[in-house]
């Protein structure tokens, strides 16, 4: 997964640098490390905002998140790539396991129709 930061009116920091790694490992479950993410930091009016942008081959997120300080304002960015990725993942996946399902409500005459195919001894 390649990571790229860009900060605005604020201090790179090593801590700050080290923080949006690891938040950034956390997406890795969701995407298998395929795609980059853009961290962008900056203050404004006193306010401390971290926006990501997650882009892979057939997806794309964003989140912005906005608090008094910059570590938990990636926090809450982190949780809102999260719940966007979970609900995707489920929608893909209820799709896919409802089409997955076969009921036969007559078993006779499922059997009936590969009566030519096996012998009678198989069958019964």
């Amino acid at each position: 997964m390649k990571i790229t930061t860009s900060f605005l009116h604020l201090e790179h920091t090593p801590a700050l640098d080290e923080k949006i790694h690891e938040t950034s490992e956390k997406l890795a479950k969701f995407f298998k490390d395929k795609g980059t993410v853009k961290w962008s930091c900056y203050v404004k009016n006193g306010q401390h905002f971290a926006e990501i942008f997650y882009h892979a081959p057939q997806c794309e997120y964003h989140a912005k998140a906005v608090s008094e300080n910059m570590y938990y304002s990636i926090d809450l960015a982190l949780e809102k790539i999260e719940k966007q990725a979970s609900k995707k993942k489920n929608k893909y996946n209820k799709i896919h396991r409802d089409h997955a399902e076969m009921v036969i409500l007559d078993p006779e005459a499922a059997w009936s129709d590969y009566a030519g195919y096996f012998d009678e001894e198989d069958v019964a």
